[in-house]
């Protein structure tokens, strides 16, 4: 398995990932609207086939969350969701100055909290934090 990665993504290739993770898939412009506003991209590729993906984006300051964390099924376990996680803590981490802090968020798919707890996340609700809380607005 020789798999790259990159910094960039088409919007076919960012629906199609979408839709298999059972997100469904954006209006175009809105899903380019996504992927040219992300801070950073990591796209997994083996040959021409677009594998995976995650984005951040971020406040410009402290906060940075996490988005459209997806590996095709039959790609799932060979290490390249967390090779991308690591590449985008890697970009956090790097855009901070000495005394800083970070915090970073993401919301998990239901099942995949494990692959996450693996990664230094913390699971939500806990004696500390409360849940995370979500709202979906459609026009």
């Amino acid at each position: 398995m020789n798999i790259r990665y990159e910094g960039t993504i088409t919007v076919s290739d960012y629906n199609y990932l979408r839709s298999t993770a059972g997100w469904g898939m954006l209006p175009l412009k809105q899903a380019q609207a996504g992927i040219d506003r992300s801070d950073f991209l990591v796209v997994a590729k083996e040959e021409d086939k677009t594998i995976g993906m995650a984005r951040v984006i971020t406040d410009g300051g402290c906060v940075a969350l996490i988005l459209d964390v997806v590996v095709l099924p039959e790609y799932q376990g060979k290490g390249i969701g967390k090779t991308i996680l690591q590449m985008i803590l890697s970009y956090i981490e790097n855009n901070l100055d000495t005394g800083e802090i970070a915090y970073v968020a993401l919301m998990a798919a239901k099942g995949k909290e494990g692959f996450y707890q693996k990664l230094g996340f913390e699971e939500r609700p806990n004696d500390h934090h409360g849940a995370g809380m979500t709202q979906w607005i459609k026009k």
